[in-house]
């Protein structure tokens, strides 16, 4: 709601341009005041890993605001929930790394609970669904080398250098297609639902949020990253429930079960899965010879 209420002033790259500049500076402060000595520790492999990963934020927020300009919100929702599904298959082919039953069943039930949930709408496909299919391939590609590279980096210079990425592109990006010299005009600066949306999404959902992510990654998989990224839907509708007084149709409250089965499939123990599957099949199979 913060951001929808921002870019009717501002335009969604001049936007995007200014949330993560202002995130990088935060970041990039922070590190000359309490953390300088990282410093010798940028390297040439560091700067063009973060710019990897920058490439690949941007390509994700960059093809779903045009996206949007061509589909409706619930499409746009689902095709950008895939990424739960491109991760392990990106996995695989790139990292050349099988994910377990267990995630396989968590992104199975995952996105059916997603389209339960956002699938509203059921037309024909258009540019619009192509365009945020490959920002969920690009959100999914975020996903899978920031767990490659998040391991060998510190986890600070890795977020400033990523999200400088999306500044510079975004930047460049609201001066070719965007009336870019608006961000400078009175109305806009002195907005006060664009300043509460900057310092938020600067603060929160991008300089906190990516630091985290890129801290803690190397600790998980890249696939139980993606079902989490799954539960935003989930949390979106019951914000929207308490604070909007929507109500969700029963399909919607299935598709949320279902992504936090998905979720909890993913974080049991390993063969905990099978082995509950097939005791379930053996007890059918005693049931039906009975």
């Amino acid at each position: 709601m913060l951001v929808q209420n921002a870019i009717a002033f501002l335009e969604p790259l001049s936007f995007n341009a200014v949330r993560f500049s202002v995130a990088a500076i935060i970041l990039g402060l922070w590190l000359l005041i309490f953390e300088k000595h990282l410093l010798q520790k940028l390297d040439r492999k560091l700067i063009l890993s973060g710019i990897m990963l920058g490439v690949w934020l941007f390509i994700g927020y960059a093809f779903q605001t045009l996206g949007l300009l061509y589909t409706t919100s619930s499409k746009a929702g689902f095709i950008t929930g895939l990424s739960v599904v491109l991760v392990p298959l990106l996995m695989l082919g790139i990292l050349k790394q099988r994910p377990s039953v267990n995630s396989i069943a968590g992104v199975f039930a995952a996105t059916i609970g997603l389209y339960l949930l956002t699938m509203s709408d059921v037309s024909g496909l258009n540019i619009g669904d192509a365009f945020v299919l490959i920002c969920a391939a690009g959100f999914a590609l975020h996903i899978v080398f920031t767990g490659k590279f998040s391991s060998s980096y510190p986890t600070l210079l890795l977020t400033i250098v990523q999200i400088l990425t999306v500044a510079v592109l975004s930047a460049g990006s609201a001066i070719l297609f965007e009336d870019w010299k608006r961000a400078f005009q009175p109305e806009v600066i002195f907005s006060t639902n664009v300043i509460t949306a900057l310092l938020i999404t600067s603060i929160l959902a991008t300089a906190l949020a990516f630091f985290i992510q890129t801290n803690f990654q190397k600790h998980t998989t890249a696939t139980r990253v993606a079902l989490i990224f799954a539960m935003e839907p989930v949390f979106a509708a019951i914000t929207a429930y308490f604070w909007a007084d929507e109500r969700l149709a029963n399909s919607a409250l299935v598709g949320c079960v279902l992504i936090v089965a998905g979720m909890i499939f993913a974080e049991l123990p390993a063969g905990k899965l099978e082995s509950i599957i097939r005791r379930l099949f053996v007890k059918k199979e005693a049931d039906f010879k009975a």
